[in-house]
């Protein structure tokens, strides 16, 4: 789908209580690493699960311009890698379209080949920061011969004959990151080191594992992370089974809590830690939700949430929960305006480099239906209505951001008055099943 095809409005509904089973789509951040660590290794990779969104599947066709063989066969994706450090220079440039991972960690993961790759993606993504990447790529030897103002996208990296490793201090809370110096670090001699203060998810670290990696986490008396990977070593396929996306449960979670009567069931859920903290914080606000079959898969927790109809009530929710759900905010805000007195959320600048200036995007399309709400410059807090009385009414802006699109239609269901997103065509990056998810459950949406 084109960014700058014409918008396609969608309206949300107040609807009866939702009920039913739902299966979401494969964890992005699994599917991302899945196509890139299958297409980097030696011998074959079978995935099953994947996210067939338009954001990772950009990443995998990267991988396939760089020399990876990638076939789907009946609901099974099958990659013949290329080995480590033996990608080849791609003859094109590589076009992520949205995809803010597969980007930046593509960045890192060829960074340190002696060849030239040049980036380019959609208005949304030239607009969003690449330097927290580049910038310990540059420490690496790693040139950027070409970029937009301010280390935007288009960009074009050159890498050096050998890369130095390096032991690098990550500045934020960001798991792309991390991986990225990870990645880089695949292909360079010697031990390549991230310190990590506050953890992240950690997919990166548990899969590069599985395939093989010589890769050591050590926590200190502080909780610092300290990961270290051996580089030029030898990755092995693997069979992947990608669990559902947590961010993506989200969406239907949150509209049975807040359209009464609902009893939802949602199957096959990622609960890796790093990943639970909307789950954690709709429990704290009152919302009935069950943890069933928790299981192990591949490595990951998994487990089945069976969720009803609650009635919420505000909670401050603490700082550093933030990096755990910071993809879920909107949908959380949206649980907030429903809840009961007020919800306070911060530590959110990182919401501000997204798809868009996600705090703002939440902000205004809380206001343009009737939520009281206050944006400061790291925070948001929600004055609820309970029953979502005088809510509604209003259009959403979504500046090309899918998150901002699913979360207010989710308001919509259980508002006084219909809400409308401006369009819903970039769904398709993350979930796009969504509409017929939720409608199957008894959503109104058209």
């Amino acid at each position: 789908m084109a960014h700058d095809a014409t918008p396609s409005p969608a309206t949300a509904r107040r609807s009866d209580s939702l009920r039913g089973t739902a299966r979401v789509p494969g964890d992005k951040s699994i599917s991302h690493r899945s196509f890139m660590f299958g297409g980097l290794a030696s011998g074959e990779t079978r995935i099953t699960g994947l996210l067939e969104g338009e954001d990772v599947m950009r990443t995998g066709e990267a991988m396939k311009a760089m020399g990876a063989r990638i076939e789907k066969h009946g609901g099974e994706w099958i990659i013949q890698g290329v080995g480590n450090g033996c990608l080849l220079e791609p003859e094109a440039p590589l076009d992520f379209g949205n995809a803010g991972t597969g980007s930046r960690l593509t960045m890192g993961l060829v960074g340190t080949y002696d060849m030239k790759t040049t980036f380019v993606g959609d208005a949304s993504l030239q607009s969003r920061p690449m330097a927290r990447v580049l910038n310990p790529l540059r420490q690496m030897g790693v040139q950027v011969l070409d970029a937009a103002p301010g280390d935007r996208m288009p960009l074009t990296l050159r890498g050096p004959k050998t890369a130095a490793p390096i032991e690098y201090r990550v500045p934020m809370a960001s798991a792309q990151v991390k991986s990225a110096v990870l990645l880089a670090g695949l292909n360079t001699p010697g031990i390549t080191t991230v310190i990590e203060p506050v953890m992240t998810r950690d997919h990166t670290e548990k899969m590069l594992r599985g395939f093989g990696a010589n890769l050591e986490v050590e926590t200190d008396a502080e909780g610092v992370r300290h990961i270290r990977i051996e580089g030029q070593g030898k990755l092995s396929g693997q069979t992947i089974a990608v669990p559902g996306d947590p961010s993506s449960a989200g969406f239907p979670l949150v509209a049975a809590l807040i359209v009464p009567g609902s009893d939802v069931t949602i199957e096959n859920v990622l609960m890796n830690p790093t990943r639970t903290g909307l789950l954690l914080t709709l429990q704290e606000m009152g919302g009935d939700i069950q943890v069933l079959n928790p299981r192990n898969a591949g490595g990951e927790d998994v487990a089945d949430l069976r969720v009803r109809g609650s009635e919420l009530k505000g909670v401050t929710v603490p700082g550093d929960r933030a990096p755990s759900m910071i993809d879920e905010y909107p949908v959380l805000a949206v649980a907030a305006a429903f809840a009961e007195g007020e919800t306070l959320m911060q530590n959110l600048d990182e919401l501000r480099v997204k798809e868009s200036d996600r705090l703002a995007a939440v902000a205004r399309g809380l206001e343009a239906n009737g939520v009281d709400c206050t944006e400061g410059k790291d925070s948001l807090a929600v004055r609820g209505r309970p029953g979502g009385k005088g809510l509604g009414g209003g259009t959403v802006a979504t500046h090309l951001d899918h998150r901002i699109a699913m979360a207010f239609l989710v308001m919509g269901l259980a508002a006084e008055r219909p809400v409308t997103v401006d369009d819903r065509a970039m769904i398709a990056t993350s979930f796009p099943e969504f509409m017929g998810l939720m409608t199957g459950l008894g959503a109104l949406i058209d």
